[in-house]
């Protein structure tokens, strides 16, 4: 089992910046990969971030690319994203992931598919007002 627990969220105006946690505990030895999803009202659950703990590969969603960042301190079991340049259209919950599969001593896969991942926060809102 893994807990994860997701904070920094808020309401922040357009342009700017927000840095989001998300702290694992339990069985962290186990993870491959700790990730960022993002839900808006109405909307489906979207993948944001992905970084591989071993390794530190990372992935993006297009919409987020050269304005969010993702990173880990190992030693923390702490995953953080880094979110500037926020737009009104990142309003969302943002869900921690984390993935606890064997893709056999390669580090170098970068999950972006819900089904992937084993483990779910219960998510952080942030709101971006125009």
């Amino acid at each position: 089992q893994v807990q994860l627990v997701e904070s920094g969220g808020g309401l922040v105006q357009a342009g700017g910046s927000l840095r989001l946690s998300c702290a694992a505990s339990g069985r962290t030895f186990s993870t491959y990969a700790m990730a960022w999803f993002r839900q808006a009202p109405g909307k489906e659950r979207e993948f944001v971030s992905t970084i591989v703990l071993k390794g530190g590969m990372a992935n993006y969603a297009d919409s987020v690319k050269g304005r969010f960042t993702i990173s880990r301190d190992n030693a923390k079991n702490t995953v953080y994203l880094q979110m500037n340049s926020l737009k009104p259209e990142d309003t969302a919950v943002y869900f921690c992931a984390a993935n606890l599969r064997d893709y056999m001593g390669i580090y170098l896969y970068t999950p972006t598919v819900q089904w992937e991942y084993d483990y779910w926060g219960q998510g952080t809102q942030v709101t971006v007002s125009s």
